[in-house]
């Protein structure tokens, strides 16, 4: 059975544009007509304009293509915003609020002839409260948070390239929960400017897509990297560091296997494996991140909790009275026990070229809550470019993710690395 355009991926897609054999209207048309298909089901649309994203289309099938993203329709993390979309930050406080502008990327996205087809549902503030969308695999199931819409519409064929934000784990743990790629840079390489924020020191937005080269295509071009995925294919095998983490036993007996079998299948394929030991130190990172976030979640949520405190959940309002309750000292040492642990890491990698490790714990949980952000609050309160791939699947055959993980800045070397994994795991 042949393909829809809505199953091609961005590289593919933008291919055929590039050659005359694809137009943007028929791509934009193929994902409206499986969103209308299974957005009643899957609900990961927050604003949605049919006609507008026709016109988008048909007005970049008028002009020269501009770039690899020209006529490529993207999905925007409600969090993000858009000057002709609403946008709501997943919270009734902002129900039907329209910004005056663009968001950065999503600037650089329109001036990149990419379509902008509409904006995916967001948690309440890109935090832990679940919102309205289910998990595309299985509907009684969470697709995780907080970019739970980019991440179950790109699951669902419904798009093949969203945008997400991650504080603690919010592109990396939805992505392994619907297994797609989920795609966390280094800290402030795509400009943030026009985002919610929450956490100004750990705030990154990311990319949620089916293959490394979707999610490296989109991040390059925003970014202004160069990256050359036929040179990836050909560069040497990595060197892999296996990485338990100090919080292995609260991954399942699934998602620990699913690691180690793929730490197998690497090194049979000729990856160089060492394990790596985290000094103690690391065993306080997530705390850590909790008490940084929430210092921060605090004030850069004044407004909300001052002037609208009725309107927020229960469980947020109880995480921003306790990061009221961290003080500037704390949070100051909390940020000096960062940077030394920052430090560590950084000289370790002189000894390999990627970390791998869990994901998220194991398997999508129900949909009452969005799951634990365990296996992503360190990695990212260090800054590091991390990158979930689909690794199997847990005991009732929902998938489960690999995290891997490049040094701070070397973003093209994850690209290169998760690229070789990537055809592995998938023999």
């Amino acid at each position: 059975m042949s393909r829809t355009a809505a199953q091609l991926g961005a590289v593919e897609a933008a291919a055929d544009i590039r050659a005359g054999r694809l137009s943007s209207e028929a791509l934009v048309a193929s994902c409206l007509e499986r969103i209308a298909l299974r957005e009643p089901e899957v609900q990961a649309w927050a604003w949605i304009n049919p006609d507008q994203a026709i016109a988008e289309a048909r007005a970049r099938d008028r002009e020269p293509v501009r770039s690899p993203l020209h006529g490529i329709p993207v999905g925007i993390k409600d969090v993000i915003d858009t000057c002709d979309m609403p946008t709501g930050y997943g919270s009734p406080i902002y129900d039907g609020h329209q910004p005056a502008a663009d968001a950065a990327c999503v600037a650089q996205l329109r001036e990149l002839g990419a379509v902008i087809i509409g904006k995916t549902v967001s948690t309440e503030f890109a935090t832990r409260h679940p919102n309205k969308t289910r998990n595309p695999h299985r509907l009684t199931r969470t697709p995780g948070g907080s970019s739970s819409g980019s991440a179950a519409a790109v699951a669902d064929h419904m798009v093949p390239l969203a945008l997400g934000t991650q504080t603690s784990s919010s592109v990396i743990r939805p992505a392994a929960y619907c297994g797609v790629v989920g795609y966390k840079p280094s800290f402030g390489m795509i400009n943030r400017a026009g985002i919610k924020f929450l956490a100004e020191s750990l705030d990154t937005i990311g990319v949620l897509s089916r293959t490394v080269g979707d999610a490296a295509l989109l991040a390059t071009q925003l970014a202004g990297i160069s990256w050359n995925p036929a040179a990836a294919a050909l560069s040497r095998k990595p060197r892999i560091a296996v990485c338990r983490t100090p919080f292995w036993p609260l991954a399942d007996a699934a998602m620990q296997a699913a690691l180690i079998s793929a730490a197998d299948r690497l090194k049979n394929a000729g990856a160089e494996l060492s394990e790596l030991e985290l000094p103690a130190m690391f065993a306080d990172m997530n705390d850590l991140q909790i008490a940084i976030s929430s210092y921060e979640f605090y004030r850069a949520l004044s407004h909300e909790r001052i002037r609208h405190p009725g309107l927020l959940s229960a469980s947020l309002s109880a995480r921003i009275a306790a990061g009221g309750k961290v003080s500037r000292s704390d949070y100051e040492a909390a940020l000096a026990a960062t940077s030394r642990c920052r430090t560590w890491i950084a000289a370790a990698f002189a000894g390999f070229d990627l970390i791998i490790a869990p994901s998220a714990p194991g398997e999508a949980p129900e949909l009452s809550n969005t799951g634990e952000p365990t296996f992503g609050l360190m990695w990212t309160l260090l800054q590091l470019p991390c990158l979930t791939l689909p690794c199997g699947s847990g005991p009732t055959d929902l998938p489960l993710g690999l995290q891997v993980i490049a040094a701070a800045g070397r973003d093209p070397d994850l690209y290169d690395g998760a690229v070789w994994i990537e055809q592995q795991l998938a023999r």
